[in-house]
């Protein structure tokens, strides 16, 4: 297995790392975070230049055609930022659903802006708080003679206030989840943000809305087998943004430990504070070497369902634990919402359970590997 970075990818490493440090300088991100206005428009728009919104996409949608592993490389320094906004939603999640999904001229129609960031298409899948899975979905679809009537409530939809459409899972009179993609300023649908201890999310509820039959994904609507095929390559890029995100908490709480004196020495050489860093080290190798390794499996065409949820869950536990041990090292400072530490707690938070659990992934892992009869 070889995890080494081509010539292309330490390019694409850079260039996204200077994307950071240029257009998220730690002061302006600290503030978004703070007053949870983590759309930024123009960082969609930036990030469209660059050609990061559809990146796995073929060229002829509108992407660029490149391998989960380039995807990946770009997202973990994203995650360094962490940039806010639906890059990840969007960009890579709603893509690779209507790639996967669509007709080829929907797929025509709908990629292209898309990839543009002229449309922000985000996923409104779910219905039960932070349960996950087919069974979650419980908005209902209703036909009628020559359209349907779609009524529920998406407990927990992010990035739901930048979304331009939504792309929701439905279920059908005959009991089938379906997807659909429905204007977000069709009458009926309120969105109400959450607040406490949460970023980017929002309650989406979805009163008797009409919809066309030619908004269903596909020629029928798809299937939930349809997301998980979108999944398989969607999550290994989450997970490499949540690990960049990790890496940068332990940089900079490492640098801490090295500038911080107390007692007239850095609080460094205090056992506890090494034994915080090492723990949140251990946690950074894991959701690496986790998430690179689902990578490779993809790339080289090799069964990767499991790899996929394993570091899907090792990311999820990774960022939340370390930045429990980074707070432990900075105490009151990381607690200032100007601070970083507490932009990257609360995302650390709001991710742990974005897309299913790190116990629902570990499930699904085990039956991967080990199939029941």
């Amino acid at each position: 297995m070889d995890l080494s970075l081509t010539e292309d990818q330490e390019m694409l490493k850079k260039v996204a790392a200077d994307f950071v440090k240029a257009e998220v300088p730690a002061h302006q991100m600290t503030q978004w975070y703070k007053n949870k206005q983590t759309f930024q428009p123009q960082l969609i728009k930036k990030a469209a230049e660059m050609g990061w919104l559809g990146m796995m996409l073929p060229e002829e949608h509108g992407g660029a055609g490149l391998s989960v592993m380039d995807c990946a490389v770009v997202f973990e320094e994203l995650g360094r930022g962490p940039v806010p906004g639906p890059l990840f939603t969007s960009g890579i999640l709603s893509a690779q659903m209507i790639f996967e999904a669509c007709t080829e001229e929907q797929r025509k129609s709908l990629l292209p802006p898309l990839c543009k960031g002229e449309a922000i298409v985000v996923p409104a899948i779910t219905d039960k708080a932070a349960y996950w899975g087919p069974e979650a979905v419980e908005t209902r679809l209703t036909k009628l003679s020559d359209r349907y009537i779609m009524s529920g409530t998406k407990r927990f939809v992010f990035d739901a206030q930048a979304a331009t459409s939504f792309l929701c899972a439905a279920r059908s009179e005959e009991g089938k989840v379906v997807f659909l993609l429905v204007d977000a300023k069709t009458p009926g649908i309120t969105i109400t943000p959450h607040i406490g201890f949460f970023i980017s999310v929002a309650e989406v509820r979805f009163d008797r809305v009409i919809v066309s039959p030619s908004h269903l994904l596909g020629s029928s609507g798809a299937s939930w087998a349809i997301l998980e095929a979108a999944l398989e390559k969607s999550l290994p890029v989450l997970s490499a943004y949540q690990v960049g995100a990790t890496q940068e908490v332990f940089d900079m709480t490492c640098e801490y430990t090295r500038t911080r004196v107390v007692f007239g020495q850095p609080i460094g050489r205090f056992q506890r504070v090494q034994d915080h860093c090492v723990d949140i080290s251990i946690h950074l190798d894991q959701a690496r070497w986790a998430t690179y390794e689902a990578i490779w499996r993809i790339d080289s065409g090799m069964p990767a369902r499991g790899a996929v949820h394993e570091a899907k869950a090792v990311a999820s536990d990774g960022y939340y634990h370390g930045t429990n041990y980074a707070h432990m090292v900075w105490a009151g400072p990381g607690t200032d919402y100007g601070h970083p530490m507490m932009a990257h707690s609360v995302l650390a938070h709001t991710l742990y359970q974005y897309l299913g659990t790190p116990g629902h992934h570990k499930r699904l892992m085990m039956d991967a590997l080990y199939p029941r009869g």
